[in-house]
């Protein structure tokens, strides 16, 4: 029986392969990015990035469903959406607070629906 063949040995290997491919590039940017400033430029450049994937995924979800979602009413999806842009707001800005309060908001509603 191989290294691979018998299960343990085949499953170590991906473990292996997969850590190691990931872990140099976690510790390099540790290293590059801890000399950024939070203030600066790049940094505020890869947030705006971010936050901009983030919009334009919910907003796929909300006009054009996919799974589930798809059953939603677009008006229910419409006003989890405003709910969470409204949390956002009044959050100071926390994207996660308005994704996380928007998806409850829909949760809320699919549950009053029944």
């Amino acid at each position: 029986m191989t290294f691979t063949g018998d299960g343990f040995g085949g499953y170590l290997t991906i473990f292996l392969a997969g850590f190691l491919a990931t872990e140099v590039w976690r510790w390099l940017g540790l290293l590059l990015g801890s000399r950024l400033a939070v203030a600066g430029a790049p940094f505020q450049w890869v947030r705006a990035v971010a936050t901009a994937l983030v919009a334009g995924l919910v907003t796929r979800m909300v006009l054009f469903p996919a799974g589930a979602l798809v059953q939603v009413p677009l008006a229910v999806r419409l006003g989890a959406f405003a709910g969470g842009v409204a949390l956002y707001f009044l959050l100071r800005r926390n994207v996660a607070a308005g994704v996380g309060g928007g998806a409850a908001l829909l949760l809320a509603a699919q549950l009053v629906g029944r």
